[in-house]
């Protein structure tokens, strides 16, 4: 099936359309754009949720409690679930089914396991082209379950409307440590397995660092949740929380504003990597040794050897 039939595909709500176009911005640079030049008039419908938060802290059960609770409200659900990459295949290393088996088969429900492919951001960069895709498909709410890999999960909010952070009352000693990162990002936080010891001191630490953010007379002020999602129990308040937040960012103009600003960040990455390479892959890589042994005598700095490189740039249509 051709690209271009896939893509029509998706206005039937078609799954397997869905799955392989994902498949094709996964594997092909050339016919991810084509995909996504596509598709873009089709945007903007869906609401995007970003779960986060240290491994083992019960992100995946959330994940699954949440989007029933979703899909309760007959709306269609997406999941992204970004997992550490296989050192031996390249793809993702947990099985998103293995996670969400009693969601795999849910009619109104997609699941797609992505790798993180080496992104020290925890979220997959193709990721954000899928949920375009899912997007595009009717989906009503995408979900993103990053892999948990602490501070440097910063990406998400590169992605997501409403941002989750998820802990447990053993993450309370060390909340000071996560201050410079998922602490910041976070719109809702999540104490989750919060029937265990330590919660109230959690809880309390939670509360301390948010009383260090910078807020305004129109600032957000993230609530602290308290799930324990194993047993399905805090998940509707989650839910009404998120809604909250919603309402929040359409009520003080910062939906589109927000989402305008994420794509003006998406634009310059993706920018940034198509100079890195036409740099490194069409210009020839002797010429630019050729400048940087001409200067290795040191008269000429690094910088003015960088300016050099960047001069002989051929871009397309030169």
């Amino acid at each position: 099936m051709t690209v271009e039939k896939l893509i029509s595909e998706l206005n039937f709500y078609n799954k397997k359309a869905v799955s392989r176009l994902i498949s094709i911005i996964e594997t092909s640079t050339t016919d991810n754009e084509l995909v996504l030049n596509q598709i873009t008039n089709k945007l903007g419908n869906a609401y995007r949720i970003g779960i986060t938060g240290p491994p083992g802290v019960g992100k995946s059960t959330l994940t699954n409690q949440l989007a029933k609770l979703f899909v309760s409200d007959s709306q269609k659900v997406g999941i992204i679930a970004v997992d550490p990459t296989s050192p031996f295949s390249g793809g993702a290393l947990l099985g998103d089914r293995i996670r969400m088996n009693d969601l795999a088969n849910t009619e109104n429900v997609f699941i797609r396991s992505m790798a993180t492919r080496g992104s020290m951001g925890g979220l997959s960069k193709k990721a954000v082209d899928a949920a375009d895709i899912l997007d595009a498909a009717g989906f009503d709410v995408i979900i993103f379950e990053t892999v948990g890999v602490g501070q440097s999960e910063i990406d998400i909010t590169q992605a997501a409307d409403t941002r989750i952070v998820v802990l447990v009352p053993e993450s309370g000693d060390s909340i000071q440590a996560l201050k410079a990162g998922l602490m910041e990002i976070g719109d809702i936080f999540v104490l989750n397995k919060s029937d265990r010891p330590a919660a109230e001191n959690a809880i309390l630490a939670l509360k301390t660092m948010l009383s260090l953010r910078n807020m305004t007379s129109t600032s957000w002020m993230p609530k602290i949740l308290n799930t324990i999602a194993s047993e399905n129990r805090g998940i509707d308040l989650l839910k009404d929380e998120i809604f909250n937040h919603k309402k929040f960012l359409i009520e003080n103009d910062l939906l589109f504003k927000n989402r305008k600003d994420k794509l003006l960040n998406r634009v310059k990455q993706i920018t940034i990597e198509k100079l890195n390479q036409i740099l490194w892959e069409n210009n020839s890589l002797s010429e630019i040794e050729q400048i940087i042994m001409s200067s290795i005598n040191g008269t000429v700095s690094p910088y003015e050897i960088s300016n050099r490189i960047i001069k002989n740039i051929k871009l397309d249509g030169d």
